[in-house]
């Protein structure tokens, strides 16, 4: 490891693939161009599941979603059926690397990382995240910065509502959005010269579910819209400029990382999977056909004769209606082993419209994760390399369906995200191997001169190192 402690800056763009970043838009990217010259660069594998919440949190953790109780947006609170809840910077089981930095005496400044709603207290800056509740007062810590932040960026938007129709609105609400958060980047690195300094961009995100059929041929909607698809590359090109803008003021001793939580990719469909469980009697309903679209929480269910029941999303959350757990259970406990057996064996079985397999992966997060903490689905299911979305609206004459039963979407995520780190000694400039995320907030923190804790499960980088 290098002798001294060192400053990390990190940028995190989301849901930015390599083909994107280092391919296709790079030439429009000069400010980026010279950063990877200066440092190794490549492909940083995700998470299970390769969702927002919980890759950020894996990847400063060091600690794999089922340690630190992150599954995805949405969790089912224990003994009910439709109590959900959206995981918030309290549902987090395990520090993250700036916590342990705060207890070392270290300063950080954090801008948006999730789960970061209240904004948890550190020694130095936090500003919450996208998952900020509209009006909600606990978005800066300290206290005192939230009038600061006003100042500065007036008013600070933490997203931007993007599964509509109205793109335009989209398009020009995400540039100010995404300039406004790298004018408080830019402010808040002038305050003092940070140990840490960790900024979150979810822009890159909207953009690509709102405009990803309009820029890839490859998708199976493509339509050919030339202003809808300069959208994106005029976006990359602003990217690049408030990165150098920030970049101008770092010193050349500071390792600059640009890093994101997963790929995007064009979404291939989405497989009703409450409409596949009924048909194969896992789940039954009462009364007449819902018609299409009907969420499954208001669906007349038969709970005496249903054993499993889902959830739409990135990927598929089953449930079993499990005895004595569930309000209405009917699987008896000893019978759960066998019972998911035999439900995988039919999931992995299913196939797309074409007769061909739609690659279909059941796993229980306990096969993947050192412990299954928080509240876990009883099995998680990804389609086509995830390129497929999970539908658990019920009623379609068919179980496949082209778009997102919860708005316009584009693009599904990718298991591809992207790293780079600058050169301790400024000579890089070359693609490194692919990297994972997991091991990202260790190799930080021996960066920053600590020791990396024996429960953390990620390991070093050494090649960072250098």
């Amino acid at each position: 490891m290098p002798p001294r402690p060192q400053r990390v800056l990190a940028l995190g763009l989301d849901s930015v693939p390599p083909d994107l970043l280092f391919d296709r838009f790079l030439p429009k990217m000069p400010n980026v161009q010279t950063l990877l010259k200066r440092s190794t660069f490549g492909t940083l594998w995700s998470t299970d599941p390769p969702i927002t919440v919980p890759a950020w949190a894996v990847m400063f953790s060091g600690m794999d979603p089922g340690t630190i109780g992150l599954y995805g947006f949405r969790h089912r609170r224990p003994g009910t059926y439709w109590d959900t809840y959206f995981p918030t910077s309290r549902t987090l089981l395990e520090p993250r690397i700036w916590d342990r930095l705060s207890r070392a005496g270290k300063r950080a400044c954090i801008m948006g990382m999730p789960p970061g709603y209240p904004a948890p207290s550190l020694n130095g800056i936090y500003i919450s995240d996208f998952m900020t509740p509209q009006g909600a007062p606990e978005f800066a810590s300290p206290p005192a910065m939230r009038e600061e932040i006003r100042q500065i960026a007036g008013d600070y938007e933490f997203d931007v509502p993007f599964r509509a129709d109205d793109r335009d609105r989209i398009a020009a609400a995400v540039f100010e959005m995404t300039k406004k958060h790298f004018a408080m980047a830019r402010h808040l690195w002038a305050k003092e010269p940070w140990d840490l300094f960790v900024m979150h961009e979810i822009g890159p995100d909207r953009l690509h579910h709102t405009f990803w059929k309009f820029f890839d041929p490859r998708h199976p909607h493509y339509e050919k819209n030339e202003k809808f698809a300069q959208f994106v590359e005029d976006y990359y090109v602003l990217l690049d400029q408030e990165i150098g803008q920030l970049l101008a003021r770092v010193p050349d001793d500071v390792r600059v990382l640009l890093l994101s939580d997963h790929g995007s990719q064009a979404m291939a469909g989405g497989f009703c999977i409450n409409e596949w469980l009924i048909q194969k009697g896992y789940l039954t309903l009462r009364g007449p056909r819902p018609k299409a679209g009907t969420p499954i929480e208001k669906a007349n269910i038969d709970w005496s004769k249903t054993k499993a029941w889902g959830a739409g999303g990135y990927y598929a959350r089953i449930f079993y209606n499990v005895k004595g757990r569930e309000p209405e259970g009917v699987v008896l406990p000893e019978e759960v082993p066998a019972f998911e057996a035999e439900l995988s064996r039919e999931i992995a079985s299913i196939q797309r419209p074409d007769g061909s397999s739609l690659e279909a992966e059941p796993w229980n997060p306990k096969q993947k994760y050192r412990q299954v903490r928080g509240d876990a689905p009883d099995l998680m299911v990804y389609f086509g390399n995830v390129s497929w979305r999970s539908i658990g609206t019920v009623g379609y004459d068919s179980l496949y369906v082209s778009e997102n039963d919860t708005g316009p979407d584009d693009a599904v995520h990718s298991f591809e995200g992207i790293y780079s780190i600058s050169s301790a000694n400024g000579h890089a400039g070359a693609r490194g191997p692919t990297e994972k995320i997991i091991d990202v907030g260790p190799t930080l923190l021996g960066l920053m001169g600590l020791d990396v804790p024996a429960e953390i499960q990620g390991k070093v980088i050494s090649r960072w190192s250098v």
